[in-house]
């Protein structure tokens, strides 16, 4: 590669969005209980509104089958957005829908998709839920950023931030926010 176009190609890497993994977590890093329980977390407050606000900056939202399903015990719909202003992708190699909306797509699991998808991306990419997709992504060195929103409560066991991942990666501490009600909302940036 002649030195322009390793120029190039550290242009347009620099000028890729984000995959940020925003996500509630427990003290001992769990994103739910037993049978997806998250009762315990808290579920409004400042907090979970600046979450809610910060969702607004995003137009892409990558997820799980496993999470994109929880949502219908919430009343989403098979087929529909969870989030109605984001384009939705939906990773998975055995989800069959029909009637999909023109927001949501079913990808198969590839690094190379994602990438397309963080390529073609206006914002960052929020990337909801977890546990066995998040660690496939961090296995595959795609999650770029992290914020926590870190309750004050220990679960014991349930879904792991990371599913079973076995991934090394270390992060640095680049914001914490702290609510009265003992959340807080930590921003951890991938060590390059």
């Amino acid at each position: 590669m002649t030195n322009t176009q390793n120029s190039q190609a550290t242009k347009e890497t620099n000028f890729l969005k984000k995959i940020i993994y925003y996500v509630a977590s427990s003290l001992d890093g769990y994103i739910a209980g037993e049978n997806d329980d998250i009762s315990k977390f808290f579920l409004q407050g400042e907090g979970v509104e600046k979450y809610l606000s910060d969702l607004a900056n995003f137009e892409t939202v990558i997820m799980g089958r496993k999470t994109y399903e929880f949502g219908f015990q919430y009343g989403l719909e098979p087929g529909q957005p969870a989030y109605p202003k984001m384009g939705h992708h939906i990773f998975s190699n055995s989800l069959k829908i029909d009637n999909l909306s023109e927001s949501v797509k079913i990808e198969e699991i590839s690094v190379d998709r994602v990438n397309e998808i963080r390529q073609n991306a206006k914002t960052d990419i929020y990337l909801c839920g977890g546990g066995q997709f998040a660690g496939w992504l961090l296995e595959n060195g795609l999650i770029d950023q992290l914020k926590l929103k870190l309750n004050p409560v220990v679960l014991g066991s349930g879904t792991k931030l990371f599913g079973s991942s076995t991934a090394n990666e270390s992060w640095k501490l680049t914001d914490i926010e702290s609510f009265s009600d003992g959340l807080q909302i930590l921003t951890y940036d991938k060590k390059k």
